[in-house]
């Protein structure tokens, strides 16, 4: 698991390579604030080995946050980061390691009957209620989450998980109330206080396309005040004397800035926006898409473009997730070791000060 050692050795290692606050806290662990993702990619064994070098390049250059799920290419990004972490130059204490659990995965190709595979291998074999699923391919209930997140640790070939994302909760909105799913959620918060207590877990958090950054009457929307408060119960139903929910990931980029700009949460003194409601509440705040899943290597809009150091749009572009209030780590698909090197040069800018980045939305 990371520790505060580890991680703090790791930054006096590296941070004289980076700009200001490229390093910065989760709880005493120090983080990069740029994480490589690793969604993107076929299931192939060559994708596999892109990955383990790109991985292992990155933990070696300065980024010690990697982000992934059991369900990325069909649990093989899983699997890549496990190997490459072993095989890195880096200690396992000082990376920290995420991943996530919710939709049903397949196991190292997409099956003929996705259909069939799911009934087969998950409804009739007790893992999960078919009234649990949402779209046939979705759920969070407590004993699925603790299979996955067992299967979890064994791809990833780690004793601790330093946090594990509750993945895409706004899906079985699709299958159920907005009060279910808020019942749901607490119900999974509640096992997973208890895995913090086992130690199989250091922290947990809920990882979002769209359910923090829509607008409240919307479809999907799912509201962070109450999902804060339903974390709170889950750690007394727990017997913890606090909650381990620790973070949200949610889209934030250039073209999707509604995390900072859409005030749909109530804070103490009116709405908020997301990441405002997550700052004020001590949340963690890690962006994915923060290039757009590659949309913006080309070139970012002029305006906002020349209030941003950066050599190259990427690094511009990785730059304005970066320096957004309440954001710990920018996460950027990076599956060749060529992209780890451009995208870890991002960090030898400093990020936007607050006033300038404000001044990007007037």
């Amino acid at each position: 698991m990371a520790t505060d050692e580890g991680t703090y050795e790791y930054k006096l290692q590296h941070g004289d390579d980076f700009g200001r606050t490229y390093f910065r806290r989760f709880d005493g662990l120090a983080v990069s604030s740029l994480g490589l993702g690793s969604y993107l990619g076929d299931p192939t064994d060559a994708v596999d080995a892109r990955y383990r070098d790109a991985v292992a390049t990155a933990l070696e250059s300065g980024v010690n946050v990697v982000d992934t799920a059991i369900n990325y290419r069909n649990q093989r990004s899983e699997r890549a980061v496990g190997k490459a972490i072993d095989d890195a130059d880096v200690d396992r204490d000082a990376v920290f390691v995420a991943t996530k659990g919710g939709f049903v995965p397949f196991d190292g190709e997409r099956p003929e009957n996705p259909g069939e595979y799911v009934t087969r291998e998950f409804v009739d074999s007790g893992l999960v209620a078919r009234e649990d699923l949402a779209r046939g391919q979705h759920a969070i209930a407590p004993d699925f989450l603790d299979d996955q997140l067992d299967r979890s640790l064994d791809n990833l070939a780690v004793d601790q998980i330093d946090l594990y994302y509750v993945h895409n909760p706004e899906t079985q909105l699709h299958a159920r109330s907005r009060e279910d799913v808020y019942d749901q959620l607490e119900a999974a918060f509640t096992r997973l206080e208890e895995r913090v207590a086992d130690g199989d877990v250091g922290a947990y958090g809920v990882a979002t396309w769209n359910a923090f950054r829509v607008a409240e009457g919307a479809d999907d929307y799912l509201a962070l005040p109450e999902v804060a408060s339903r974390a709170r119960k889950a750690a007394k139903a727990a017997g913890n004397t606090a909650t381990h929910l620790r973070a949200i990931q949610l889209p934030f980029n250039v073209f999707m800035a509604d995390a900072f700009t859409a005030e749909v949460h109530e804070g103490p003194d009116g709405p908020q926006s997301a990441l405002w409601f997550a700052r004020e509440a001590g949340l963690n705040v890690f962006t994915s898409a923060s290039i757009a899943q590659g949309d913006l290597t080309g070139e970012i809009p002029a305006d906002v473009s020349d209030q941003l150091q950066g050599d190259s749009p990427v690094q511009r572009a990785i730059n304005f997730a970066r320096s957004a209030p309440g954001v710990t780590s920018a996460l950027v698909g990076m599956s060749r070791p060529e992209h780890v090197e451009e995208n870890v040069a991002a960090g030898r800018f400093d990020p936007l000060g607050a006033d300038a980045f404000d001044a990007v939305f007037e």
